[in-house]
């Protein structure tokens, strides 16, 4: 939402930065300045500051700094538009409307907030009522005391007789509320085929779901019917109500996530309740689907790491592979999520209720990475015991990996897995033959698979290298002898020759260092053009580069004879033959400059500390550089 011209600029002159600062840092004047410990790190002289005058804080410790709607956002877990919300409500100031329409939309949507609400209140009296005794007998055996159910709104539908399936109905119509806005607001089932409306929830527990400002959008029902035929119902999509994009609890949920540094995804809305009543009160619930990825990314405004729980039985082990493949896309950088798995038999609620509070804790503490449950989802099913067996799981995973969309994880991914692969199959690279492949017994396993990624890349770091063809142990760079020069010259070339490369390997392309002042402009030159003329071909190409004065240095690289066995970067070579040899030269490459800024500071390590051990890294970094000038480094 774009706010109007001077509106978040009177917003900060109306309110001090160290008011809303000070509600949860304790501040003392210095001067034209306050001071007090961060919020933000565990600190024990105060480094954090908050100027008035010029309306922004900062954080020396941890590097924090911004103005009072950031401090919101970063301290609340609130998103910009809920933190500006706030704080106009404080300053007295009306919230700009967003469009011609957003008036009428916003009056629509308070009024189904208000039958919401209606709908919680008439629930949790029929709880309190003689009709409510089941529905209070089944809280009573879960364990739930009276202020967990007065904390999240617990109440009851009324029953599934005659009688009672329209008590809702007669309840809002008494109201004034229209049946159309039941009907919307997804609390009652009516059409044209339905010859009397009636209440959606009948004879269940029930427990209202709130958006982040903690107003009530739907409703779960817990049926108390053995024969129910959904033992667990939402209210359906509304106006109000999107499952996939909503978070049971998140409204209570986020300053405790907050505090604890994480927050807790549990399978369903008891979870959330038996945790609270264990002490535990950063928990949240999706509703009843698998995690999206809306509610991925509202977990990650909570916690960089959150912590997935699931029941420890064959079915709590499929919902945990089922969020393994939908996070991989999305994974980033510092974002992630781990998985604690209970006992078999056991969820949050039997736990905390039968163990107490402590015993889910130990749980959650051991807690395994993302990395470990894509191990186990991908080798827990298998044996691997043949070359054919082996290479399944080793595309399966190479296909997991290429999933991820961010090239930096992606690509330490590969590595971490290209290690676990061989460690799992018993391959080192001494075990290797002198013509690769099985050696003494043991299996080969220094490349992630058979092809090279395809899509996206591979991240900065990554050294997967792709089959060597026998064309490519013949080449110039094979040999060694081509240097820094020769592998930057020769991922140009062929580039010349195959720009369609470009569509998926740019962003890698741009990344690498290329130390040839003439090259370096070349290769800038080469994806400039790529971006403003996608697709590109070989000839187009060309003249775009004449255009650029940068034709002659195309013309050397294909005139030259250095590249001339190096048949995948020319013209004639099929598109598979020169991707393979572009990624294995890009990964070589790579792998040399990174071998060096290593070797160099290896060196200075060993300068200023003669140690044995200093001594050794330096020496198998040197083993490393001169396998990677051989045709066996290639491989």
């Amino acid at each position: 939402m774009s706010f109007p011209k001077g509106f978040l600029d009177e917003l900060k002159g109306r309110i001090r930065v160290s008011e809303v600062v000070g509600r949860k840092v304790k501040l003392t004047r210095r001067g034209r300045e306050f001071v007090g410990l961060s919020p933000f790190s565990n600190e024990k002289s105060p480094s954090f500051t908050v100027n008035d005058d010029k309306q922004f804080y900062h954080c020396f410790s941890s590097g924090e700094h911004g103005d009072v709607i950031k401090f919101l956002e970063k301290t609340e877990n609130l998103s910009f538009i809920e933190a500006v919300e706030r704080l106009a409500a404080e300053a007295g100031m009306e919230m700009p409307e967003r469009d011609p329409f957003a008036a009428e939309r916003d009056k629509e949507a308070a009024t189904l907030i208000d039958v919401m609400e209606m709908a919680a209140q008439f629930f949790r009296q029929k709880l309190q009522e003689g009709a409510g005794a089941e529905a209070r007998a089944y809280l009573e055996r879960r364990g739930m005391k009276g202020v967990t159910l007065d904390q999240f709104g617990i109440g009851y539908a009324p029953g599934d007789d005659r009688a009672e399936r329209t008590a809702l109905l007669k309840y809002l119509k008494s109201k004034d509320i229209t049946l159309e806005q039941m009907t919307e607001a997804g609390l009652v089932i009516a059409g044209p085929d339905i010859a009397e409306p009636y209440d959606r929830f009948r004879n269940r527990v029930m427990f209202p779901i709130a958006d982040a400002r903690g107003r009530v959008i739907a409703f779960g029902g817990r049926a108390l019917s053995a024969d129910a035929k959904a033992k667990y119902l939402n209210s359906p999509e509304t106006p109000l109500f999107h499952k996939g994009r909503v978070l049971y609890n998140l409204n209570r949920a986020r300053k405790p996530a907050h505090d604890e540094g994480t927050v807790i995804a549990v399978e369903g809305y008891m979870d959330v309740v038996g945790l609270a009543q264990g002490g535990i009160m950063n928990a949240v619930a999706p509703l009843g689907t698998a995690l999206t990825e809306d509610q991925i990314q509202l977990l990650w405004r909570m916690s960089p790491e959150p912590v997935l729980c699931f029941d420890g039985d064959k079915a709590g082990l499929r919902a945990a592979y089922r969020a393994v493949e939908r996070v991989l896309p999305l994974l980033k950088p510092g974002h992630s999520l781990s998985f604690a798995l209970l006992p078999e038999g056991k969820d949050p609620d039997d736990l905390v209720r039968e163990e107490g509070g402590d015993a889910m804790r130990d749980i959650l503490a051991k807690a395994r990475p993302l990395s470990d449950m894509l191990w186990e989802k991908e080798t827990s099913t298998g044996q691997w015991d043949t070359p054919e067996r082996r290479a399944k799981l080793e595309a399966d995973l190479e296909a997991a990996v290429a999933a991820i969309g961010d090239p930096k994880v992606r690509g330490h991914y590969a590595q971490a897995l290209r290690e676990r692969v061989a460690k799992f199959f018993g391959g080192a690279r001494q075990l290797q033959g002198p013509s690769g492949g099985y050696g003494q017994g043991g299996y080969r396993n220094e490349r992630f698979g058979n092809r090279p990624f395809r899509g996206k890349g591979f991240g900065r770091g990554e050294t997967y290298m792709p089959p060597v063809s026998p064309e490519l142990r013949r080449s110039a760079l094979a040999s060694g002898g081509a240097g820094d020069n020769g592998r930057e010259g020769l991922l140009l070339l062929t580039l010349l020759n195959h720009p369609e490369l470009l569509e998926n390997y740019a962003e890698d392309i741009s990344r690498i260092e290329i130390r040839t002042p003439a090259l370096d402009r070349l290769r800038n030159e080469i994806i400039d053009i790529a971006a403003l003329h996608a697709p590109l071909e070989r000839e187009a190409l060309k003249g775009h580069l004449l255009s650029r004065n940068l034709a002659e240095i195309a013309r050397r690289l294909e005139a030259g004879t250095a590249f001339r066995s190096d048949r995948f970067a020319w013209p004639d070579a099929a598109p598979d033959e020169a991707e393979a040899g572009f990624l294995h030269m890009l990964a070589r490459h790579q792998r040399a400059i990174g071998l060096e800024a290593e070797l160099k500071a290896a060196e200075r390590a060993l300068a200023e500390d003669m140690t044995e051990e200093n001594f050794a890294r330096l020496r198998a970094i040197h083993a490393q550089l001169e396998r990677t000038e051989t045709a066996d480094g290639l491989g």
